[in-house]
């Protein structure tokens, strides 16, 4: 069995998270607010809070330009 690197773990933790990401973009926006809401391990109650794991500096208007092809 091969021996794991740092850049492996990071690799699937990685691909773990984007998993996670297309999994909630199937979501309707009713069940995504859901499935946001972050619940206890062991009863499932919701504790409150809720998860917005979001990149303030990210600008979704100029992905979209750059994914079209457009140059800056």
């Amino acid at each position: 069995m091969k021996a794991m690197h740092q850049r492996d773990y990071l690799w699937c933790a990685l691909n773990l998270l984007l998993d996670e990401e297309e999994a909630a973009a199937l979501l309707c926006p009713s069940c995504r607010a859901e499935a946001e809401r972050r619940r206890c391990p062991v009863c499932g109650k919701e504790t409150g809070e809720v998860l917005m794991e979001e990149n303030p500096g990210f600008d979704m208007a100029r992905f979209l330009r750059l994914r079209e092809g457009e140059s800056e």
